[in-house]
């Protein structure tokens, strides 16, 4: 997003761990401006010593509204601005849904769904005055392919999809630009740190879900994407001119993607001319706006 050399202004949801201290770290040491939302002192105070000046960690709570405002006007006073908000910040549960506690769910969203919408309306006034800035926001192939015993996390993914679609529409208008980024497994703590069992499991669901769950624990710390590699692509998709809706990150994302495309081709196909033989007998059909689309 730079021009003419002008350092690109962050904000970093997540960015004690991981990708989003793995874009931290690439944005500075380019020469960018970095405010971080980052809960542990220790890793708030060696980003900060990276580069003194241009970085600022803040201790906030994504899922505290009032928290996360004074934490986007502490990014402004320090940096003058944010060209480019990353939510990055989430968590795992790994239940199936029949185990789901409910208390669990609740907290899932609120870090996962609510987060990066505290952290959007915040910023949106300054970037709609701008009449500039970009909105990524960190979804993960579970947020495009539901997947047994983590379907919660996908469903708080998908939800995240499915609000960054509706929100491109609404802020294009403004000059803002919204990517979902989707990335496949990549060596973080996400699988170590940041996920979270339900204290008893049903017996039953070993058969479809034995193996995954089994999968899952063999990767963390194990993981095939590297979190400086993909810090590397977002830094060209915040310079990008024209950025994409979604971006997939690693090859197994890809596979995803691409695998969950097939299938509901694969499914609607056969069930096209049942499907689409509901309407009233000379029905109106909706049509978008000029120069839009169903998904803009």
């Amino acid at each position: 997003m730079a021009q003419d050399n002008t350092p690109t202004k962050w904000l970093i949801t997540g960015a004690g761990t991981g990708l989003g201290r793995a874009l931290a770290e690439a944005a500075l040491q380019r020469g960018d401006l970095v405010a971080a939302l980052i809960r542990k002192q220790a890793a708030r105070e060696s980003l900060m010593a990276l580069a003194p000046g241009r970085a600022l960690a803040i201790d906030a709570d994504v899922t505290d509204a009032a928290c996360v405002a004074e934490a986007v006007q502490a990014a402004h006073a320090h940096m003058g601005g944010i060209d480019v908000l990353v939510n990055n910040a989430g968590q795992v549960l790994e239940a199936t849904i029949e185990e789901a506690d409910p208390g669990q769910v609740r907290r899932l969203f609120d870090v996962n769904f609510q987060g990066p919408i505290n952290l959007i309306q915040a910023v949106l006034p300054a970037m709609r005055a701008k009449g500039a800035g970009r909105i990524v926001n960190i979804s993960s192939g579970g947020g495009m392919v539901g997947l047994p015993a983590i379907g919660i996390y996908c469903a708080s993914k998908f939800a995240l999809e499915g609000l960054s679609e509706a929100l491109a529409g609404e802020v294009a208008p403004f000059g803002i630009k919204v990517t979902i980024v989707e990335p496949g497994s990549f060596r973080t703590n996400l699988l170590i740190g940041s996920i979270t069992n339900v204290p008893t499991r049903i017996p039953a669901y070993e058969e479809s879900c034995g193996a995954w769950r089994r999968t899952l624990a063999s990767m963390a710390g194990r993981e095939p994407n590297d979190p400086a590699r993909g810090a590397q692509a977002l830094l060209l998709l915040a310079d990008s001119p024209n950025p994409p809706l979604r971006l997939p990150l690693g090859k197994d994302a890809f596979a995803m993607v691409d695998g969950k495309l097939d299938q509901v081709r694969r499914d609607i196909e056969p069930w096209r001319a049942i499907g689409q033989d509901t309407a009233f007998s000379g029905a109106a059909w909706y049509t978008p706006p000029p120069g839009q689309s169903q998904l803009s």
